[in-house]
């Protein structure tokens, strides 16, 4: 009779006690419904005395199987480990419902290691046991673990208990499976609902995915069904103008007029002309009667763009149209009346105009409604594929060219520079590449040489920085005397430095001034 047959119940070390104690233990942790399914595979994995467990789930939508919980393996490997049914040992138990046993993992070609176990613990082999979970005889996920063993040890106890608690676990899974499953939904629509929000608001001309653009395109989504008086605000070149265009073509004015002024090409003697419009006689040269934009945008929208630039007395005027939304023409006491929405933008720092007394507060309170940033290119550099493709089929269209691609180093090359021009430096840079380009792919030879850096035109200097610095200043101070035609009092002077500073470095760099002086006789010679 073997040893298990001799072993009394609630004596010593009896297997069947502990595994009932551990399946109580089990119980009691998954009837709680906020159960940390880690917590139930540690203990597990210390009754098995396993290496690692892993815990899965089939999500039904994407058929991906994920690992829900585990024992033994990292995050990134949990979260990088996705196994597709039929594929794999785990793919092969999802799809035929029963439990697979892997006596030795590196001899397994099934065996996918996604998660990087060892394939051998202290020299002795390491075997693999995966069962099915079910939830209503449907298959829902997994549970399997590695183990180092013995050859005199039988796999079935530990097979039998591993089915027990994969039975046990089915209907926590089941919970489990329908959360992720929802949540993924939840992330399709709102992806699906921010490309219909992008593809409403301006599907031609506003290119992005990026985050900070997503916000931008929710408070236009909120801000264009209103009346408010909007200030967008964002560097020179981000695309202001365009956000202005967003919010009316949105706005129930759509069908009503959409006057742009550009208040900093207005001279300041006409601007307020231009604006309020002027009668007959008003100034020399007004031989007739003529409205102003504001009288031109009633009904419909107003965009005034570099608004940080009007002049001190117009302010005043535009602030009363801000509160009465009424003007006076230039030579008239006659009030008038306009239905005007506003819209303003400005690349200046409205609250530095005001503390230096060159922009009124209360008009600043009155545009600043609903302000809207518009961020830097560099800002939103995942946007920049994005962008450089919509450029690309703008310019193949408008000059005739065919560009079927732009490179990955020349991509990688954009998304590294700082564009201070942004989005319209960013499009002179795809013009340009687009017209140099003679074989339909835009390389980084085709983009300006600002853009190049040492890596991609291969002129990377070698040595540390100091060696590379060294090299610099020993440039410069030859490329001074040969100016100077070798007179080191003139150099030092032109650099900046005392003649005893230049004479150390002189002697440092090993350069003798006075060949310097005959190269230019030399050179005066020959000419």
């Amino acid at each position: 009779m073997d040893k298990l047959s001799l072993c009394k119940f609630g004596e010593g070390e009896c297997y069947g006690v502990k595994e009932l104690n551990l399946l109580l233990k089990l119980s009691n942790m998954l009837s709680n419904k906020e159960v940390n399914l880690d917590d139930v595979i540690k203990l597990l994995c210390e009754h098995l005395h396993a290496e690692r467990i892993i815990l899965t789930v089939l999500n039904r939508e994407s058929s991906n199987i994920f690992i829900e919980g585990s024992y033994g393996i990292t995050e990134d490997d949990k979260k990088n480990a996705i196994y597709q049914v039929g594929e794999g040992i785990i793919g092969k138990v999802i799809k035929s419902g029963e439990t697979i046993l892997v006596p030795r993992i590196e001899d397994s070609k099934d065996f996918l290691n996604l998660t990087h176990a060892p394939t051998s613990i202290n020299s002795i082999e390491v075997s693999f046991i995966c069962t099915p979970i079910r939830y209503k005889a449907e298959i829902i996920g997994t549970l399997s673990f590695h183990k180092a063993y013995l050859r005199n040890i039988s796999f079935n106890e530990d097979a039998r208990l591993l089915k027990i608690v994969a039975s046990m676990i089915g209907r926590t899974i089941r919970r489990r499976q329908e959360y992720a499953e929802e949540m993924e939904q939840l992330l399709n629509e709102n992806r699906q609902l921010k490309g219909e929000l992008r593809n409403r608001i301006m599907p031609d001309y506003i290119k992005g995915n990026s985050g900070k653009m997503n916000e931008v395109f929710n408070l236009i989504d909120s801000v264009a069904a209103t009346e408010a008086t909007v200030l967008i605000r964002g560097e020179s070149g981000v695309g202001k103008e365009l956000i202005a265009d967003a919010i009316h073509y949105n706005s129930p004015r759509k069908n009503k007029a959409f006057i742009k002024v550009n208040c900093a090409a207005l001279p300041e003697s006409l601007i307020e002309s231009e604006l309020f419009g002027h009668e007959k006689g008003a100034f020399t040269g007004a031989s007739a009667q003529r409205i102003g934009r504001f009288e031109a945008a009633d009904g419909g929208t107003i965009f005034l763009d570099e608004f940080g630039e009007i002049p001190a007395a117009i302010q005043v005027k535009l602030l009363r149209v801000l509160q009465e939304r009424e003007i006076e023409r230039l030579g008239s006491t006659k009030p008038i009346k306009v239905d005007v929405r506003i819209i303003c933008a400005t690349n200046r720092n409205l609250e530095d105009l005001i503390a230096k007394g060159e922009f009124r507060e209360d008009l600043y309170y009155r545009i600043n409604v609903f302000p809207i940033y518009v961020p830097a290119l560099r800002e939103r550099i995942n946007d920049i594929p994005v962008l450089a493709d919509f450029f690309i089929d703008k310019f193949n269209k408008r000059l005739g060219k065919n560009i079927k691609r732009i490179t990955a180093m020349a991509i990688d090359t954009l998304m590294v520079y700082h564009w201070p021009g942004n989005i319209r430096e960013l499009e002179n840079c795809i013009e340009r590449a687009c017209i140099l380009s003679n074989d339909n792919v835009i390389r980084t030879t085709n983009l300006p040489p600002t853009l190049q850096t040492a890596v991609t035109s291969e002129t990377e200097q070698n040595g540390t920085l100091e060696i590379i610095l060294g090299k610099l200043e020993k440039q410069i101070i030859m490329d001074t005397l040969i100016t100077c035609k070798g007179n080191m009092a003139k150099a030092a002077d032109q650099l900046g430095i005392t003649e005893r500073m230049m004479g150390i470095r002189i002697k440092k760099y090993e350069i003798d001034p006075k060949r310097f002086k005959t190269k230019m006789i030399n050179e005066n010679d020959r000419i």
